[in-house]
């Protein structure tokens, strides 16, 4: 019998990878000798395109002034329109009901003044008890713009045994709330656990009792599979900064179902979202774009959309489907390797077929310690309080050797601590 080590294993993995290349697309950070970066969740790393776009921009604003919106080879007054068609296979939806604007709380904010209408007891919000602190921040205000308390409106779901909220268990809610439920406002992917949502799942048991379903995408854009419009999804907002290497706090981005923008809602309205035929007419009334571009302010930042588009190119090289592809055989790997170490962590991320790059791993023992002692090694990962520490495994740009590597400095430091 032929007992082959680990090492071959992810040798063999990577020399059979066809997004093996990519790698070189991208710089890796230097302040450290042998840096094993797996913080792809909080900050992708940078194009090596990024600074060749960003500076074009810069040398066309020199060249040209203002006359850059009209001249300049990526013409700047329809510059978030070169993003929309990427963007939209990336997220699966039509080019129509994507934008790239503002940042990602900015934009659930202006969404939820359009899709969250409570009318009398129909007016309750589903969000997991474990959102990210912005979106639970940026709900309890818009329940109490509209003058209700949050303590009578909100509706948490709890985790089931301190990790997996469980499908059953997201239907039920659904169900018992059927006729006070307004608006469900999920994260795709959870960003503390890891866990992803099935959203097509959830979409039909809310569109069943006439819930409008909204979700924030930061941790699954550019991670896992995404079919808004199919799904029949009403409304999302995403960040580029993680999955999409777009640079730190660049510009978010929304998506709107076809049939919320041909619906009367109400909205915050600026000039940029105004029908562009009539837009320097200057006119008093607000004319709406009939797209999802009518739910912008202002211009955009042209030096951000730059390093987006440098982005853009990548995944329209590499293909989603091939990313996916590659991003399950590397959870695959990992949870493999790292169950040699079950008696000092717990992967707390589900292990399903939905499951994106990101493994959240409870360290048992001395958890603060081992993140510091990864840092020390080399291992750039994430903390999250008390016990949490959060790699992900991004296809772009990580390895099987990255993984491995990570596996055994863990087990090192571990062995250390213990």
């Amino acid at each position: 019998m032929v007992i082959i080590s680990e090492r071959e294993v992810a040798l063999k993995l990577d020399e059979d990878d066809k997004l093996k290349h990519f790698r070189e697309k991208f710089h890796f950070p230097d302040y450290v000798d042998d840096i094993i970066y797996l913080n792809g969740n909080s900050l992708g790393l940078q194009p090596k395109d990024t600074e060749k776009y960003v500076l074009k921009e810069l040398k066309d604003w020199k060249k040209y002034g203002v006359e850059g919106h009209f001249e300049s080879e990526t013409p700047w007054l329809p510059y978030h329109e070169f993003l929309s068609k990427p963007m939209a296979k990336i997220v699966g939806a039509m080019e129509d009901e994507v934008v790239i604007m503002n940042t990602l709380t900015v934009n659930l904010h202006l969404l939820m003044v359009s899709f969250y209408n409570p009318k009398g007891k129909r007016n309750k919000i589903l969000i997991e008890k474990s959102a990210f602190p912005s979106d639970i921040y940026a709900i309890k205000s818009q329940i109490q713009f509209r003058g209700l308390d949050p303590k009578e409106v909100l509706i948490e779901l709890e985790n089931d045994m301190d990790v997996e909220i469980s499908n059953q268990k997201i239907k039920e809610i659904i169900e018992m709330n059927k006729d006070t439920l307004s608006l469900i406002m999920l994260g795709g992917v959870n960003y503390y656990s890891g866990q992803t949502f099935d959203m097509k799942s959830i979409v039909e048991w809310g569109h069943n009792y006439g819930i409008t379903v909204g979700f924030d995408l930061a941790h699954a854009v550019g991670n896992v599979e995404l079919n808004l419009h199919d799904w029949n999804v009403d409304f999302a907002v995403f960040c580029t900064y993680k999955y999409l290497n777009s640079g730190p706090g660049s510009v978010g981005g929304v998506f709107i179902h076809r049939k919320m923008i041909n619906k009367n809602v109400h909205r915050f309205a600026g000039w940029w979202g105004h029908d562009k035929e009539t837009r320097f007419l200057m006119e008093e009334n607000f004319k709406p774009i009939n797209t999802a571009e009518g739910w912008q302010l202002s211009n955009p930042p042209i030096l951000s959309l730059a390093a987006i588009l440098a982005s853009m190119e990548i995944f329209e090289e590499a293909k989603m489907i091939n990313l996916i592809e590659k991003r399950k055989k590397m959870i695959k790997f990992a949870r493999e390797i790292l169950l040699e170490l079950d008696d000092k962590i717990i992967i707390i991320t589900p292990n399903n077929n939905l499951s994106g790059s990101q493994l959240s791993i409870r360290i048992l023992n001395h958890a603060k310690e081992i993140y510091q002692k990864l840092k020390d090694n080399g291992v750039v990962c994430d903390w999250r309080e008390p016990d949490i520490i959060r790699v992900a495994f991004v296809p772009l740009y990580n390895s099987f050797m990255d993984i491995l590597k990570f596996k055994e400095i863990l087990m090192k430091v571990l062995k250390r601590e213990s």
